[in-house]
C-alpha cells in the first residue's frame, strides 16, 4: 500500500528536520548569554541558569552507534524543557581528542593523528547534528584546539607554582588550602609552617641533606635562634630544592610500567594480567623512571570530605571513597636485631590500623621494591641457624635469593600481585626485626604481595587476624598468635577477622586482654606513643596522579631546560603559550630490546632536535634552553574543560570571574557551585571525575574560581545494549538478518544460531548507526524511541523493530493536526469540552513531574495516552481543538523537537517554539471526578460504588444506606455502628 502524499515517514521526516536544523542554526536558537564577554546580552538582568552537561566524546574513527546517543539525547531534552521553563540554558560539546588510539592508528597508516582526528570530529559532529541536539556551537571545543592547549598548559603552570599548605584556613572551614610556591620560602623563614612536619603529613620524601639536619621540633618552634639563622647553613641551591619538594606538579623517580619493546611506559589499562603489552604482547617491567607528578594525594582528605556536599550517586561516592582510601592507624618502626654492618642500625615502618595487633605479629614483609632491599649484597653472608628450607627460595644465600625474587616481581602487576586467590610467596632476607610492643625477635621476608607504592611498603605480619598474612604463613610454617577470641562455632584453618575480646596481648608494662577491640587499638595506640616506636597516622590508598606520557599526541609541557642543568626545570611565561606540537613523520617511540630492563625511554619529540633545542628571551635576554619531551596524559584536557565553556572566546584568562560565578557559583551559604548536572557512564567514576575535582580545587584555592567542585549534580546513564548471535562455529552472524521462528529458536540462512546478549559493536556484528536510524524512520522516532526504552539510569536491549512503536505514536500526533492527503491544518476552532481539558490537564501536571525528575519514558506514556484519546475523538468525527493540540505539541516538542515546530509552524506560529512557555495544569480540571468507595461488612469488602471526589462524610453516609446491596446485607442484623471514611471507605459494624 502507497503512503498517503502528506503521511509522516522517513521521508518527510527528514525534510522536516534537516530544514529545522538549518533554522536553529543560522537563527542562533541555543545561543546562551553569558554575563560579560563575547556572548554578552544586552544588559539587561539574566533569567535563572541551567548548566547542562555530557561527558564529551574521544573522536573514533568508527562514529557513533546507537548505544552512544543515549545520554545526549536526555540532556538535549532536559535543556530544550529548560529553556522552555524561562531558564538560560549552558548546553554544548567538545570533543576529548590527543590520546593513544589516534596515534596508535598514525602509527600503523602513516596518517598525521590531527587529519583524522578532524576527520573523525567532522563525522560525529554531522551526526549529533543530524540529531537535532540544541548545542550552543558557538562554544564547542576540543582539546587539541591551539587555544584550549594554551590555557591547558597554562593550569599546569598554576600546579607548578603551588605548593599545599595543610596548616592554612580556607572557606566554610576548611584548613588546607594551595598556595603561589613564591610564599614557601618566606612561610618557612618566619616559622609559619615546620617543612619537616609538612612533609612528614603529606607524604612527601624531602632532599637527604635535609632529612639529615632536621631539628626537633622544639628546636623549631622554641628555638633561640630565628630561623633565618638557623636556615643559613643551606645554599640558596639547598633552599630551592627545598621549595621545590613541595610543588603541586613535580619531577620524581616514580614506579611505572616500563616497556622496552614499545619504548613507552604504560598504563596499568595497558598491561594485561599475564605482565605483557595489550599491544604487542611484549614484557612489561618495574622500574623507577625521571617522570612528572601531580600531588593529588595532598586533596586526599577535601577529595573525601566535599563528596558530602555533592548531589551524586552514592555508588559513586563509594567508589572515589574506596579509590582515594583512607584509613586511620598508627606508624610503627621495627629496628634490626643482629643485622651486618651494612644494615647496622637500619629500621622500616609499617602502618597499621590495628596497633592492638602487634603482639600477633609473627613475622614481617617487606616489597621487593623496598629501599632496604635495593643492595642485596649488603644482607647476610648465609642462613641464620634456624632458616627453613621453604624460606630459601633454593638459594645459597639471601642475597641471591632476594635478588632472584626481585628480578621476578619485576615482570607482575599490582593485580597479579594482590590477587586474593594467587598464592602468597616471598623468601626471607636472613634478617630478624625487635617487635617493639615484646621485644621478640621475628624473621624478614621480602614478599611481592607487598606494594611500595602503598602505605610504606612494609607490613608486619598478623597472620591470625589477615587472610592474605595467614596464606603467607601457612606457605612457610611461621607461628600463627590470635589475639582476639574467635566464637564458638569458628571453624579453624583460616584468619578471624571478625569483633571479640582481646587475648595474648599483655606485656610487662601493656595488658590488653579482655579489652574490645577499638579500646584496645586506642590503648596500644597510647602506649606506642609513649614509648617512642609509633605514632598516630592517617594514610591513603590514593598515589600522587603520574603526568607523563612518552607519547606524541598529547599537549607538551610548558618547560624548558638550561642547557648546563638539564635537571632542573623552567616554567616559561604566560607570552609564550600555547607550545605546539612540532610536526613529526615518525610518530612512534623509539623501540628497544623488549628483554633490556635497564634501558631508558626515548620519546618522538626528542627526534626533532630543531623543536628541542629553542632560543629563547625568559626575562634576561635571549639564551638557549632545552624543551620538555614528554607530553601530557589525555586527563588533562578532561580536567578542566567545563569551565571553558562558560568563556571559549577569552583570550586573557581561563574564564572570566563574572562568567564563571554566574555559571558555576555557588547559589547559597555552603554550597559547592559546579555544573547543574553532568551526565555521563560510570566507567569515569573514578580517574576522570577525580582529576577534575582536584584541578578544580587547586584553581579555586588559588582566587581563580569561585566554585569548590566542578560538577554539582552526577547522573550516570545506562546502556544500550543488543543482541549478538553465533553460528556452529562460534562466528558472528549479522543481527538484522537474523530471523526469529515459531519456536522461538533463531536462524541465520537457514542454520540455527545462537543468541547471546551484551555490548554492542562491529565485531560482534550487531552495530546500528544512527545514520540507519535516520533514514529508515528520521531523528525524531530515533530519539522518542530510545527515551522510551526506560529509566534513563538502567540499561536496555536494543531492538530496531521495536523502534516502529515510536514513530506510530508520532503519526498519530502529525494526524491530529495534518491532513494526509491533503496536507491541510485540520485543528479545529472549537472549544474543547470538559471531560477532553480534563485529560490535557491531567496530562500536562503528570508530564511536567516526570520531566523534572528525568524520567522520560514515563512523561512519553503519559503523553501517548492522551494522543490515543485525542484520536478516538477525531475517529468520532470531532476535530481536536487547537486550545488542546498546542500544549501537546508543546510537550512533546523537546523529546520531538522537528516534527513538533513543523506543526506549530503551520498552524500558524511566526516564532519557533524553542523559548515558548512550557505549558501550565490548570487546578481546576485536576483530580478525579468519581471514585470507587468501599462497603466493609465485618472486615470484608461486600459492596462498591461510585462517588464525587469531593463528597462529605454524611453524604457518604446517605447514599450507602439507600443502596439497595447494602439493604439486602442489613436484613435481619443489628447495625451498631457506622465508621466513615470518605471518600473511600464506609465500615457497617454489626
Amino acid at each position: 500500500m502507497t503512503d498517503a502524499p502528506h503521511r509522516y515517514n522517513a521521508d518527510l521526516a527528514g525534510s522536516i528536520e534537516e530544514r529545522w536544523q538549518a533554522f536553529w542554526k543560522d537563527n542562533g536558537s541555543f545561543h546562551a548569554v553569558d554575563p560579560e564577554g563575547e556572548f554578552a546580552g544586552d544588559g539587561s538582568p539574566l533569567p535563572e541558569k541551567s548548566f547542562i552537561m555530557d561527558m564529551f566524546p574521544y573522536p573514533s574513527g568508527k562514529g557513533l552507534h546507537v548505544g552512544h546517543p543515549l545520554g545526549y539525547i536526555a540532556t538535549d531534552v532536559l535543556a530544550r524543557y529548560e529553556r522552555m521553563k524561562g531558564k538560560n540554558v549552558l548546553y554544548t560539546m567538545g570533543y576529548d581528542a590527543f590520546g593513544l588510539p589516534a596515534e596508535q592508528y598514525a602509527i600503523e597508516t602513516g596518517t598525521h593523528p590531527r587529519t583524522t582526528t578532524d576527520e573523525n570530529v567532522a563525522n560525529m559532529s554531522r551526526q549529533l547534528f543530524r540529531l537535532g541536539l540544541s548545542h550552543d556551537l558557538r562554544r564547542a571545543l576540543r582539546t587539541t584546539d591551539a587555544d584550549f592547549v594554551k590555557w591547558t598548559q597554562w593550569i599546569f603552570l598554576q600546579l607548578f607554582e603551588s605548593w599545599y599548605d595543610p596548616t592554612a584556613e580556607n572557606v566554610d572551614g576548611v584548613t588546607g588550602r594551595a598556595r603561589p610556591i613564591s610564599e614557601l620560602k618566606g612561610a618557612i623563614q618566619n616559622r609559619e609552617v615546620d617543612p619537616w612536619a609538612m612533609a612528614e603529613r603529606l607524604g612527601i620524601e624531602l632532599p637527604q641533606h635535609w632529612i639529615e639536619r632536621k631539628p626537633s621540633p622544639k628546636h623549631w618552634i622554641e628555638g633561640d635562634s630565628t630561623p633565618f639563622d638557623f636556615l643559613v647553613q643551606y645554599t640558596p641551591e639547598q633552599m630551592q630544592e627545598l621549595v621545590d619538594s613541595f610543588r603541586l606538579a613535580y619531577i620524581s623517580d616514580t614506579p611505572v610500567n616500563w616497556c622496552p619493546g614499545l619504548g613507552t611506559v604504560l598504563a596499568n589499562e595497558e598491561v594485561t594480567a599475564d605482565g605483557r603489552s595489550e599491544r604487542g604482547n611484549y614484557p612489561v617491567f618495574k622500574r623507577r623512571l625521571r617522570q612528572w607528578n601531580m600531588r593529588i594525594t595532598a586533596y586526599a582528605d577535601r577529595l573525601v570530605d566535599d563528596l558530602d556536599r555533592v548531589d551524586w550517586p552514592e555508588s559513586i561516592k563509594l567508589m572515589q571513597r574506596n579509590w582515594i582510601g583512607r584509613s586511620h592507624g598508627a606508624q610503627v618502626r621495627f629496628r634490626f636485631a643482629d643485622a651486618p654492618s651494612a644494615l647496622a642500625g637500619g629500621e622500616f615502618e609499617v602502618f597499621t590500623t590495628r596497633a592492638d595487633t602487634l603482639f600477633g605479629a609473627t613475622f614481617c614483609a617487606l616489597s621487593p621494591e623496598h629501599a632496604l632491599m635495593a643492595d642485596p649484597s649488603a644482607l647476610p653472608d648465609s642462613w641464620p641457624d634456624g632458616t627453613k628450607d621453604a624460606w630459601t627460595g633454593g638459594a645459597a644465600t639471601p642475597a641471591e635469593a632476594v635478588r632472584a625474587y626481585q628480578q621476578r616481581a619485576a615482570s607482575l602487576t599490582d593485580d597479579d600481585r594482590t590477587d586474593e586467590d594467587r598464592p602468597k610467596t616471598g623468601v626471607f632476607t636472613g634478617l630478624f626485626a625487635v617487635n617493639p610492643m615484646d621485644g621478640r625477635k621475628i624473621p624478614v621476608f621480602v614478599a611481592d604481595y607487598v606494594l611500595i607504592g602503598y602505605g610504606t611498603g612494609a607490613v608486619m605480619a598478623v597472620p591470625a587476624e589477615d587472610e592474605r598474612d595467614y596464606a603467607f604463613a601457612s606457605a612457610y610454617d611461621l607461628d600463627i598468635i590470635r589475639t582476639v577470641q574467635v566464637p564458638d562455632d569458628f571453624e579453624e584453618g583460616r584468619a578471624y577477622t571478625g569483633d571479640g575480646e582481646k587475648i595474648n596481648s599483655r606485656s610487662d608494662e601493656l595488658d590488653l586482654n579482655g579489652l574490645g577491640i577499638d579500646d584496645a587499638k586506642q590503648k596500644a595506640l597510647e602506649y606506642a606513643i609513649e614509648k617512642g616506636f609509633g605514632r598516630a597516622r592517617t594514610t591513603y590508598r590514593l598515589r600522587d596522579w603520574l603526568f607523563s606520557r612518552q607519547r606524541y599526541w598529547g599537549e607538551p609541557f610548558p618547560i624548558v631546560y638550561a642547557k648546563d642543568d638539564p635537571t632542573t626545570p623552567i616554567p616559561l611565561p604566560m607570552e609564550h603559550l600555547p607550545v605546539p606540537l612540532p610536526e613529526l613523520d615518525d610518530f612512534s617511540p623509539t623501540a628497544l630490546d623488549p628483554n633490556d630492563t635497564d634501558t631508558e625511554p626515548q620519546t618522538p619529540l626528542s627526534r626533532n632536535q630543531d623543536w628541542v633545542n629553542v632560543r629563547l628571551d625568559l626575562g634576561d635576554g635571549e639564551k638557549d634552553y632545552i624543551r620538555e619531551t614528554n607530553t601530557m596524559p589525555n586527563w588533562a584536557g578532561s580536567s578542566w574543560y567545563e569551565l571553558r565553556y562558560t568563556d571559549p572566546t577569552n583570550e586573557d584568562e581561563l574564564t572570566s570571574r563574572a562568567n564563571e560565578e554566574y555559571w558555576m557559583g555557588p547559589r547559597s551559604v555552603g554550597s559547592v557551585g559546579g555544573v547543574d548536572l553532568y551526565v555521563g557512564g560510570v566507567e569515569h567514576a573514578v580517574l576522570h571525575l577525580l582529576y577534575a575535582r582536584f584541578w578544580h580545587k587547586v584553581l579555586f584555592d588559588l582566587g581563580h574560581l569561585s566554585s569548590q567542585e566542578p560538577f554539582h549534580r552526577l547522573f550516570n546513564q545506562g546502556y544500550v545494549q543488543a543482541y549478538a548471535y553465533t553460528d556452529a562455529r562460534g562466528v558472528y552472524v549479522p543481527a538484522e538478518e537474523v530471523v526469529e521462528e515459531a519456536d522461538g529458536t533463531f536462524t541465520y540462512n537457514g542454520e540455527r544460531v545462537s543468541q547471546e546478549y551484551g555490548k554492542m559493536g562491529k565485531s560482534l556484528k550487531n552495530s546500528v548507526t544512527p545514520d540507519d536510524m535516520y533514514a529508515q524512520f528520521g531523528a525524531d522516532t530515533f530519539r522518542v524511541y530510545e527515551m522510551s526504552m526506560g529509566p534513563l539510569d538502567q540499561s536496555r536491549p536494543w531492538e530496531t523493530r521495536a523502534v516502529v512503536g515510536a514513530q506510530r505514536f508520532l503519526q498519530r500526533l502529525w494526524r491530529l493536526v495534518i491532513d494526509e492527503e491533503t496536507g491541510e491544518v485540520i485543528a479545529g476552532d472549537g472549544e474543547a469540552d470538559a471531560a477532553t481539558l480534563k485529560a490535557l490537564h491531567t496530562t500536562i501536571d503528570a508530564v511536567t513531574v516526570e520531566m523534572d525528575n528525568m524520567r522520560f519514558n514515563t512523561a512519553i506514556s503519559k503523553m501517548i495516552e492522551l494522543v490515543n484519546q485525542l484520536t478516538k475523538l477525531m475517529t468520532a468525527g470531532t476535530a481536536v481543538p487547537r486550545s488542546v493540540v498546542e500544549p501537546l505539541i508543546l510537550m512533546a516538542a523537546p523529546l520531538a523537537p522537528h516534527i513538533a515546530e513543523e506543526m506549530w509552524h503551520r498552524l500558524g506560529h511566526e516564532e519557533s517554539l524553542v523559548r515558548a512557555p512550557y505549558p501550565s495544569a490548570d487546578e481546576a480540571y485536576l483530580g478525579a471526578d468519581e471514585i470507587t468507595a468501599v462497603v466493609q461488612v465485618k472486615g470484608k469488602v461486600r459492596h462498591r460504588l461510585q462517588v464525587p471526589a469531593d463528597i462529605t462524610a454524611e453524604d457518604l453516609e446517605a447514599r450507602v444506606m439507600a443502596e439497595d446491596r447494602v439493604k439486602e446485607l442489613l436484613e435481619g442484623q443489628e447495625l451498631r455502628k457506622v465508621i466513615v471514611r470518605a471518600p473511600k471507605l464506609v465500615n457497617l459494624v454489626i
